[in-house]
């Protein structure tokens, strides 16, 4: 098991997010008063490939650190381990899937490309998306309409890119079976996109991970649950603390 030597976290949103999916966890990292952290929160919107995202990304960030993905940004996490995995300190893989896509995945995606290049990105992530993000609870609709903004922000070109990223990506099993670092697997108890199924097969394929599961929480657990996921990241970070 590797120290975390670096003092550097890349966290990496998933699909049609940006920095303010990790805004709380990103203020607590960067503001930790004996261990403070240098956080980086790239944009998902280099490349309309998995490689090429994870390419870029390693590209730009340092030799070492640790590295924490959501969701697309976990796919694109564990690309990063295949490409390059004596540079990743520690592994935390959110909501995300190790699987290439499916068959029926594959038609619904190009139906939401021709959907948006035909101008409704704001209908398809209303009708087809949001639906399925989160968990019931007092603060769902914020919590929607801030995934409608970060999508609106983010824009056609970039749902269209992230959509043939998503589409042809790669399987990772093997990537995963390879894993030797500290590995955290989290997911909101509630998560329909990415289902509890996924993250037990993520844990079989690297036995030493801890698996936790956020009660509360559907697919954007750092949202729904900030707090709780802020510890957990605490102690995959620090677990002798």
């Amino acid at each position: 098991m590797s120290d975390l030597t670096s003092g550097t976290i890349v966290l990496l949103p998933g699909m049609m997010c940006d920095q303010r999916l990790f805004a709380f966890q990103a203020e607590w990292l960067r503001q930790e008063a004996h261990r403070p952290f240098n956080v980086i929160v790239p944009r998902l919107d280099s490349a309309n490939s998995i490689q090429g995202l994870a390419d870029k990304i390693l590209a730009e960030t340092p030799s070492s650190f640790a590295l924490c993905g959501l969701s697309m940004g976990g796919i694109v996490a564990m690309e990063m381990m295949a490409q390059a995995p004596h540079r990743i300190e520690r592994l935390a893989l959110m909501d995300t899937n190790p699987l290439a896509e499916t068959t029926d995945g594959a038609v619904r995606r190009n139906r939401q490309i021709a959907d948006v290049r035909a101008g409704k990105l704001k209908q398809v992530m209303a009708e087809e998306m949001k639906p399925h993000y989160l968990a019931e609870s007092p603060n769902k609709q914020t919590h929607l309409d801030l995934c409608m903004a970060m999508a609106v922000s983010l824009g056609n070109k970039v749902f269209i890119d992230q959509s043939l990223a998503l589409r042809d990506r790669p399987d990772q099993t093997d990537t995963l079976r390879a894993v030797r670092c500290p590995t955290l697997i989290l997911h909101g108890k509630d998560d329909r996109l990415c289902p509890p199924e996924r993250h037990y097969l993520m844990q079989e394929l690297i036995p030493h991970a801890r698996l936790v599961e956020v009660n509360g929480a559907g697919h954007l657990p750092p949202i729904e649950a900030p707090v709780a996921t802020y510890t957990h990241l605490s102690d995959w970070l620090w677990p002798e603390e």
